[in-house]
């Protein structure tokens, strides 16, 4: 089975790029989803957050606070290298038994990864890589929609490579600057071809 790395800058439109793709058949695996499950209880990687950061870091529900520890990892690299440490074997191992699992259910299958290129980790899974672009002053507006503050939005795309780094690295490029029927037209296009192989 073909696997394809979907990646883009914060506010790119990865996720509704990657829901077209499902609704057309595509196979579809999200790290954001694997970490977002990893953070709620019970899961090892909670404990370990706790063991590591503290309790601060825990919310009232049980989860681990995210907007606290973006706040601390943006702050401090050794925070965020002891995270990932945390976090990215796990994520990875996850992606691998899901890939597994959709082996012989689909043409294909999307891994989506927001820091594929940053990482490294999740590259030696996919075939090609597919970005998902838009120009970084429409992402900052995206994300103010998302409610983040400017020095927020600046840390979190100061964390990302640049566009043009980004764009260098793609086998495959979805423009997303414009209208849902624009994007959902290329995911079509893209779709048909994936699935001819």
């Amino acid at each position: 089975m073909r696997v394809i790395g979907l990646t883009g800058g914060a506010g790119s439109g990865k996720s509704t790029a990657a829901r077209l793709f499902a609704e057309l058949g595509a196979g579809v695996i999200d790290t954001d989803d694997i970490a977002h499950a990893l953070s709620r209880p019970p899961s090892a990687a909670l404990d370990e957050v706790r063991q590591v950061f503290g309790d601060d870091f825990i919310a009232a529900d049980g989860t681990m606070d995210r907007a606290r520890m973006r706040e601390l990892v943006f702050a401090d690299p050794a925070a965020r290298a002891r995270l990932e440490a945390i976090f990215h074997p796990r994520i990875l191992d996850s992606a691998q038994s899901q890939l597994r699992a959709l082996e012989h259910r689909h043409d294909y299958t999307l891994l989506v990864v927001p820091l594929l290129f940053e990482t490294g980790n999740f590259l030696p899974l996919v075939s090609s890589t597919l970005v998902v672009d838009c120009p970084v002053d429409q992402q900052r507006a995206r994300l103010a929609e998302r409610g983040l503050d400017p020095q927020a939005i600046d840390r979190l795309l100061a964390a990302q490579l640049s566009r043009e780094a980004r764009l260098a690295r793609a086998d495959a490029v979805i423009d997303n600057n414009s209208t849902l029927e624009a994007l959902t037209c290329q995911v079509r296009q893209l779709h048909a071809q994936f699935s001819a192989g």
